[in-house]
C-alpha cells in the first residue's frame, strides 16, 4: 500500500485525479515536459484501456479524469514513466536549478533513485454520479480561466476544454455525454 491517504478506491470507475510535481515547481512551462504527458496519456489509451474524459496541465500539477479496468496500476505507470522521461529531459537540457531541487526534496526512504518529481501519491476522487463528473469537468477546464491565464477555458493549450468545444485538441478524449 502506499503512504498516501488518497487510493482509488474503486479501479474501474471514473476518478478525478491530481497530480503534484515536488515543490510546486514550474517544469510545465516547457512544451516539451507536457509533450511527455501528453504521449504517455496517448499511450495508456491505446494499450492499457485507459479512458481519458478530460485534463488541465499547468505549470506544477495537472488535473484528469480518467477510467479503466485497473486505474491504480495505470496511475502508477502514468507517473513513473513520465517522471523517468522528463528528469532525462531536465538533465539532457541541463536545468540544474530544478534538477537540485528534486534531488533535495527526494524523500528519503526513495532510496533508488536520485530524484522524486511527484509529490507521493494520487489524490484520487471516485466519480459518483452525472453532476460530480459535470462538477469536475467544469473545474479541470476553468483552472486557467480562475488563474487569469485566459478569458475563455478552451483557449487554454493544455486541457481537454478545446475537445469539448468542438475544437481539435492536443490529444483525442473519451469525451463524457
Amino acid at each position: 500500500m502506499g503512504r498516501s491517504r488518497y487510493v482509488i478506491t474503486e479501479p474501474s470507475k471514473p476518478h478525478f485525479l491530481t497530480c503534484t510535481v515536488m515543490e510546486w515547481l514550474p517544469v510545465f512551462t516547457r512544451p516539451a515536459t507536457v509533450q511527455i504527458i501528453l504521449d504517455s496519456w496517448q499511450y495508456l489509451r491505446e494499450n492499457d484501456g485507459l479512458r481519458l474524459y478530460g485534463y488541465v496541465v499547468l505549470e506544477n500539477h495537472l488535473h484528469f479524469i480518467a477510467q479503466a479496468q485497473r486505474l491504480d496500476l495505470c496511475a502508477k505507470r502514468f507517473k513513473s514513466f513520465t517522471a523517468r522521461k522528463i528528469i532525462d529531459y531536465l538533465e539532457q537540457k541541463q536545468v540544474q536549478q530544478i534538477l537540485q531541487r528534486l534531488s533535495f526534496s527526494k524523500r528519503a526512504h526513495k532510496e533508488d533513485r536520485e530524484h522524486q518529481f511527484w509529490q507521493e501519491g494520487t489524490h484520487a476522487e471516485l466519480i459518483l454520479s452525472e453532476t460530480m463528473m459535470r462538477e469536475k469537468l467544469d473545474y479541470i477546464h476553468s483552472n486557467p480561466v480562475k488563474r487569469g491565464y485566459m478569458d475563455k477555458a478552451e483557449d487554454w493549450r493544455y486541457s481537454s476544454a478545446r475537445n469539448y468545444a468542438g475544437q481539435a485538441g492536443l490529444i483525442a478524449i473519451d469525451a463524457w455525454n
